[in-house]
This record gives C-alpha cells, sequence and structure tokens, in this order.
C-alpha cells in the first residue's frame, strides 16, 4: 500500500473509477486569491458529473477577525456538502486548477467535518487534460446528500496553541509563506508584516512543486530537515490557511496525521494588535 492510498488519486485511476456503477462525488474547487471567481472555469470545462464549489462562501466562513478563510459554520457547511451531493461514508474527489491549494483545503475541511473518505485528484485539472480525459460543460443536478457534518475530525490550532506550538521544545510550527513575507520584507496582502515568533519557515514550494507532491520518504526528509521529527508536535500556516491546508496534506502523507492546521493563520493573527509580531534579517549576500 503506497503512502498516497486514501488520499491523493491520479488522472487515469479517477477515469476508472468514474465508469463504474458507484463513482465517486466530484467537486470542483477551482479558487484563485486574487480572482476571477473559479466558476468562470468551471463553466469552460469540467471533469464530467463534477460540482462547483465555491471555497471562499461553501468551504469557509466570512471573512473578519477570525481570519480570511475561518472555518465554517457547521450547519451551512453540511447543507453545501449535501447541496453537492456528498453523501454519508461515500467516496469524494477534489480538484483544482492544478497548484493542489485549494483542493487541500477542501479535503482538508471534508475530514474536519467528519467525512474521511475524500481524496485530492494528484496535478488538478490540468493533470486530468494532460491524460486526453473527457471534459464536459454541462452542469450537473446531483441528488441531495445525506452526510451529516461533525466537527473536530482533524486537529486545530487557534492563535493561543499556535503560539504555545511555536514556544514549545518539542514542537514546530510551519509557516509555509514566502520568505520575503516571513522575514517581514514584504506583505501583499495583510496589514502587518512578519511571522509568530519561534515558528519556522518552510515555503510551499519547497515541498510540493505543481500541485504534485513527492515520495512520502522525500517528504519526511523534508520536514525533518524543517525540525519536524517523528516525536515533535506539528503545525502550520499560511495568509489564511489554504496554502497551509496543503503543508497539512503533504505532513498526512509524510505519515503525519495529527498535523494541526491553524486555520486563521497570519490573516488572524494580526487581527489583535496586542499579539507579538517577529521578524528575521534578510539572508546575507
Amino acid at each position: 500500500m503506497s503512502a498516497t492510498d486514501g488520499l491523493l488519486v491520479e488522472a487515469a485511476q479517477l477515469a476508472a473509477e468514474l465508469d463504474t456503477a458507484d463513482p465517486p462525488t466530484l467537486l470542483d474547487v477551482r479558487w484563485r486569491l486574487a480572482g476571477p471567481p473559479g466558476r468562470i472555469d468551471y463553466a469552460a470545462g469540467h471533469l464530467p458529473s463534477a460540482v462547483f464549489v465555491d471555497l471562499d462562501t461553501a468551504l469557509c466562513g466570512p471573512p473578519g477577525p477570525a481570519g480570511r478563510h475561518p472555518l465554517p459554520d457547521p450547519a451551512a457547511l453540511q447543507a453545501a456538502l449535501r447541496a453537492a451531493g456528498v453523501r454519508a461514508g461515500h467516496h469524494v474527489v477534489v480538484y483544482d486548477g492544478g497548484d493542489g491549494m485549494a483542493a487541500a483545503r477542501a479535503w482538508w475541511t471534508l475530514r474536519w467535518a467528519g467525512h474521511r473518505p475524500v481524496r485530492v485528484l494528484h496535478g488538478g485539472f490540468p493533470a486530468w487534460l494532460a491524460a486526453d480525459l473527457p471534459v464536459s460543460t454541462d452542469e450537473p443536478h446531483p441528488v441531495t446528500g445525506d452526510v451529516t457534518v461533525t466537527p473536530g475530525g482533524l486537529p486545530v490550532l487557534d492563535a493561543a496553541a499556535a503560539a504555545r506550538l511555536a514556544a514549545a521544545d518539542d514542537g514546530v510550527l510551519l509557516d509555509v509563506r514566502a520568505a520575503s513575507r516571513y522575514r517581514g520584507e514584504h506583505e501583499p496582502v495583510d496589514p502587518v508584516a512578519g511571522h509568530v515568533p519561534g515558528a519556522v519557515n518552510l515555503p510551499a514550494p519547497e515541498y510540493v512543486a505543481d500541485g504534485r507532491f513527492p515520495s512520502g520518504a522525500a517528504l519526511r526528509d523534508r520536514f525533518a530537515d524543517a525540525g519536524v521529527s517523528a516525536e515533535a508536535s506539528v503545525g502550520a500556516y499560511c495568509g489564511s490557511g489554504v496554502t497551509a491546508a496543503q503543508a497539512v496534506l503533504a505532513l498526512h502523507l509524510a505519515g503525519r496525521p495529527d498535523a494541526a492546521l491553524y486555520v486563521g493563520s497570519w490573516s488572524n493573527w494580526v487581527a489583535d494588535p496586542d499579539r507579538p509580531v517577529a521578524v528575521s534579517p534578510p539572508p546575507e549576500a
């Protein structure tokens, strides 16, 4: 059994599963931080039978002090998933535009909500196209699902827990934003630049490229280089909890299903001006 079983699915394997009597439910979660909306891409072409689910409005709560992509209201999430045809105990596959971030946040959200049989299409929509598999512009109307959202399926950090983890001798809080944002040199989105004191910087491109993950062994080595030993508690954050969800997926692939997500991430941390902010000197030339 490979490390990706139950977490990722390749395009060819998914195509075979869709051609069965009980195919998985497909959720198209294409999304871009700066737009345009993913529904435009969905309308232009998507996997046959896929239902579009908006990350901003269906999989996350409204932006505010809790962050730009906070946890969704469980009842609202349940209604959105049922409208998309998600059934209790039935397999779900999520995919995005290829970078793997929105799909990872969708995967994380369903797992957090208690729905375990969910996988990410490895490489997203571009991988499906590269395999010369069919695309549709028809919008399906799925039978309403019966999934029940039960929060708590994956560990979550709030600001206080993130601070404790970053300060712990046996813990590692990973900041997976670009190094310039971590160091406080540049902040394109949030009002304050810097990082959570004690957090370790591991930019996402160092463990995933173009939405595709290396082997579990390679991921374990990369996280170990960042201080994530087998004994260390580990959590991750980014700007608003999307890229960090991908880090949690990578940690699962590396054999760390206990990895926690700071959902509010930096956008929540800086919402309270009393929280400390650390900056780092730029690397020597």
